[in-house]
């Protein structure tokens, strides 16, 4: 199964080409934003999405995100010659918390009170079936949430879904709006996330001195289809796995998050040596980090180039997945290996800055909030 079109809203702005040129640049997409902190007095570096979208297509940010980076991947993979006539398209639907502007509204300023033609965009079910009923899509529809790994979990079930006979191609939309003050100052007080630094201080994965993470929002689509002229990447496979051990930290011998890396080699067929580049989940948080280095050196034997994206794009929570395999893709497209520069003391093997892309497969790792694990492979088209 291939990734035949693309579509991107991101802190960097609306459209695939703006994530693009913004990762190019090597500066982060977070700026600071004022209204955060304890008592709303501070300033924050984040990486929110800016207002934009059609109105026609939600009163809310987030449905308009939802609607813009499905359209676009639509679009997109349309002029790479994808036609859907005669062809059964699903749509999976990658979430954490949903519409968190929108609910924070209904409640505090609504008072719970609103007009059902109001009230019915915030619920999940909503943003999915306007795109569904905007390109006559009659596959199966449904959103997936598995925390900060949902947007490879999106892409894993719509794989599974085509391997099943269910469904001739896939629309995989993943999306996370949640950086507003309320939920980052929980984050920082979790110990995950800093918002009083800027990225690069802040978030160095695989590098010294690193704190945590800088919070952001994305939508992302993502067509899955073999049935497109130019695809972007294909996706050979992937697996998913559950520490079952605490709510938030990682199970600290590491064994299921391995475990999860050496399942996705196999469904992908091919062997560890094989894979060129380990794109880590790179939150820049201390547990992170270990974990990820550990699935380096135990399945990987320290030999892929590791790239790291979250110092640039900022966490996405909910679509951090997603824009990471939408820029693998994008690299793969245009033959640039994309990467975070370098600003301390780091791991031999990680890329500093943008690269010429090599041959070879990348295994894209997540992991999320309860314990989920979940990887990807990708390849050249």
């Amino acid at each position: 199964m291939s990734i035949g079109g693309i579509g991107a809203v991101s802190g960097y702005g609306w459209g695939r080409e703006r994530l693009w040129q913004g990762l190019l640049t090597g500066k982060p997409a977070a700026r600071l934003y004022p209204g955060y902190g304890p008592e709303r007095d501070r300033h924050a570096w984040v990486g929110r999405v800016s207002d934009g979208g059609d109105p026609a297509h939600g009163s809310g940010l987030f449905g308009r995100a939802v609607f813009a980076a499905a359209a676009e991947a639509v679009a997109d993979a349309t002029e790479r010659g994808w036609r859907r006539t005669g062809r059964t398209v699903g749509l999976v639907h990658a979430i954490t918390l949903g519409d968190v502007a929108g609910w924070r509204d209904f409640y505090l300023l609504d008072h719970g009170s609103r007009r059902p033609r109001d009230y019915l965009p915030l619920l999940p079910s909503t943003p999915i079936s306007v795109v569904q009923q905007e390109f006559g899509f009659h596959g199966p529809t449904m959103n997936v949430s598995a925390a900060c790994s949902s947007g490879n979990v999106a892409v894993l079930t719509a794989k599974m879904w085509r391997d099943m006979g269910m469904v001739d191609d896939v629309l995989c939309v993943s999306t996370d709006l949640s950086a507003t003050p309320e939920m980052l100052d929980h984050f920082v007080r979790m110990g995950a996330a800093v918002a009083d630094v800027d990225p690069f201080t802040a978030c160095r994965p695989f590098q010294e001195g690193t704190l945590g993470f800088t919070m952001a929002e994305a939508s992302v689509a993502l067509l899955l289809t073999d049935a497109v002229g130019s695809p972007y990447a294909r996706v050979l496979g992937g697996a998913m796995t559950n520490d079952a051990y605490h709510v938030v930290s990682v199970e600290p011998t590491h064994t299921h998050i391995i475990d999860c890396a050496r399942r996705a080699l196999v469904t992908a067929g091919i062997g560890a040596a094989d894979v060129a580049y380990l794109n880590v989940h790179g939150t820049g948080t201390h547990q992170c980090d270990a974990a990820e280095r550990d699935v380096l050196t135990t399945v990987f034997d320290d030999r892929p180039a590791i790239t790291v994206l979250k110092p640039l794009l900022g966490h996405c929570q909910g679509a951090s997945a997603a824009v990471e395999v939408a820029t693998i893709a994008l690299s793969y497209d245009r033959g640039l290996a994309i990467s975070a520069p370098i600003v301390a003391p780091a791991h031999p093997r990680l890329l500093d800055g943008s690269t010429p892309i090599s041959d070879g497969p990348t295994v894209k790792l997540s992991m999320g909030m309860g314990g989920n694990n979940a990887a990807v492979v990708l390849a050249r088209a």
